[in-house]
């Protein structure tokens, strides 16, 4: 069995889902919780799958974007009202609600490029072994209810 290690992220976001029959339909907010799960076979010359703070560099800033955002479905009526009053704090899913599903999803394809682009780089602060896989991202909407993206 690999080695796996968790690093946890908090934000504070809202969305909307414009094809909800009930109150999800409205603009709500949720804390959410974010955990990247990443394993390897064997461990870096540090006996770590690799340092939790490569982690947040890696996906922190990323993340920062939807501190305090609305994620909205750009077919929704309201988006360009939203968009044009809140600007950034805007954040438009394409033809798509932009449910914890989809964010998980989001989260894990943009933490798995950017782990590509970092093993490909030179001059690296922390190691980040050729072995080491992102396992999965799991978003907590609510203390007891969670979306997971695996491939």
């Amino acid at each position: 069995m690999p080695f796996r290690i968790c690093k946890t992220f908090e934000v504070e976001n809202g969305h909307m889902l414009s094809k909800h029959p009930d109150k999800c339909r409205f603009p709500h907010g949720h804390t959410r919780k974010v955990e990247c799960v990443l394993s390897a076979d064997s461990l870096d010359s540090n006996e770590m799958v690799c340092d939790f703070k490569l982690i947040k560099g890696l996906v922190g800033e990323f993340l920062d974007q939807y501190d305090h955002a609305l994620c909205m479905n750009t077919e929704d009526p309201m988006y360009e009202v939203f968009k044009t009053a809140y600007g950034d704090r805007v954040i438009g899913f394409d033809h798509a609600d932009p449910t914890t599903e989809l964010l998980a999803k989001t989260i894990f394809v943009f933490l798995c490029e950017r782990m590509q682009e970092y093993s490909a780089e030179t001059e690296g602060g922390y190691t980040l072994q050729s072995g080491v896989r992102l396992e999965s991202v799991r978003v907590w909407e609510t203390s007891s209810s969670w979306a997971e993206y695996a491939e």
